[in-house]
């Protein structure tokens, strides 16, 4: 034993000498053995650490744009010519005075509607009254002097049967009493004169309408003929709207109008969001202006409900055509790029997928297109994520939520700017 731990430690000791016997160089070489396998190690790590941060923030799963959904619809559609246009009375009248004298009495309110015959003013009566009078003596008088020529020639003319006096006599007397009767009847010319300029001191409305504001007022002295209006008047019920179009869409309404038809013109305020009235056009100016390449029309509406006012602009809405069994999609659901119109119809598998369209009549909220088929469904918005192929998720429409959809083909009450194309 004691031999076995005497070789041992001869051993440790020779390996001892050989170790420190190893050149400078050796060493170096191994250190940067080491080293370099430390530097693997850690690039080995931080790409793994790196690889696991990068997995750990990856996208979610794609999910599927929510949108809302329409069916294309088979239904009728209008074909609208839109206009700006102005409501014009039928009839516009100022009154003037016919007489001289002073305004005694205003009898209308600024405002008031007026029905024809109804006073509206009075100037002092009593000097043509007077003149009346005199008109009236005048007449008396010279029917008296008439009679008694008529008398006298009675007269003569027993007096010649009986060859008491000359023909000459009688020829005279003859001419007197038509001298008189001239008279008389100059007489009469003057006393319906003043009938009549009495009948002018009491002014009455000459049409039925609506006044306006007060422009005399009691006391004022007016003039015969004068240009200087006391009240003007103008008539609402009905009432007309003239519009202008261009001369390109004449030949559709001569061609409508050629079978008979009425065509009917709907009115809507400046926004075109509300429908004031409803009337039927009326006729077509008889020349196209030449400056503007457009022609007038005029349209009749009963405007029981006085929601047209003169000289209103309003947006004039003229039925031209009606197009049957058509497909009809909402108006938004109609977007544009550098090919064209298309839609994004939706499929049974819930993708959306771009279908090329040709739009046509616009009326409200829906129009009418060529390219898909009725039945299809079509989306109406989310536009800014969808894309060809995109899968989608309908959204529901909400129960407390009103729908403001109208059938196919049904004209909007509450929307303008409908449009041919």
């Amino acid at each position: 034993m004691t031999q076995q731990r005497t070789n041992s430690a001869e051993t440790k000791t020779v390996e001892a000498q050989n170790s420190s016997s190893l050149p400078p160089r050796g060493r170096s070489r191994w250190i940067w053995f080491l080293g370099a396998a430390v530097i693997v190690a850690v690039v080995l790590y931080l790409r793994h650490g790196s690889a696991q941060q990068a997995k750990n923030n990856a996208d979610p799963p794609v999910r599927p744009v929510v949108v809302s959904t329409a069916a294309a619809k088979q239904g009728d559609i209008g074909v609208y010519l839109d206009a700006l246009g102005t409501v014009t009375p039928v009839y516009t009248v100022t009154v003037t005075s016919r007489v001289q004298g002073e305004i005694t009495q205003v009898y209308y309110r600024e405002g008031q509607m007026v029905r024809k015959g109804d006073p509206l003013l009075e100037i002092d009566p009593r000097p043509y009254q007077a003149q009346l009078t005199q008109a009236e003596g005048q007449l008396a008088h010279d029917q008296a002097v008439l009679n008694e020529a008529k008398i006298d020639l009675e007269r003569y003319q027993q007096a010649f049967n009986r060859n008491a006096i000359a023909k000459q006599q009688l020829d005279d007397q003859q001419q007197v009493v038509l001298q008189d009767e001239g008279t008389v009847k100059n007489d009469e010319g003057a006393l319906a004169n003043a009938k009549v300029n009495l009948a002018y001191t009491n002014i009455t409305s000459p049409i039925d309408g609506r006044v306006g504001l007060r422009l005399v007022d009691p006391g004022n002295i007016v003039q015969a003929n004068s240009t200087t209006p006391l009240v003007v008047i103008t008539q609402l019920q009905p009432i007309t709207v003239i519009s202008s179009v261009a001369e390109d869409h004449l030949s559709k309404i001569q061609q409508q109008l050629r079978k008979g038809a009425r065509l009917s013109v709907d009115a809507f305020d400046r926004e075109q969001a509300t429908k004031l009235a409803s009337g039927y056009l009326l006729t077509i100016d008889n020349m196209i202006d030449t400056t503007t390449g457009t022609v007038k029309l005029k349209a009749m509406f009963p405007n029981t409900d006085g929601a047209l006012f003169p000289s209103q602009f309003v947006n004039a809405r003229l039925l031209v055509d009606t197009l049957h069994h058509v497909t009809l999609i909402p108006t938004p659901a109609i977007q544009r790029n550098a090919q064209g119109a298309f839609v994004y119809v939706i499929g049974p598998d819930q993708t959306a997928s771009i279908h090329p369209v040709t739009p046509g009549a616009t009326d409200g909220t829906m129009t009418e297109v060529q390219g898909i088929d009725a039945g299809s469904t079509v989306a109406i918005n989310g536009f800014d994520k969808l894309q060809d192929g995109s899968k989608v998720a309908i959204r529901q429409p909400s129960q407390n939520v009103p729908q403001t959809g109208r059938p196919s083909g049904e004209s909007s009450d509450k929307k303008g700017g409908g449009s041919t194309k």
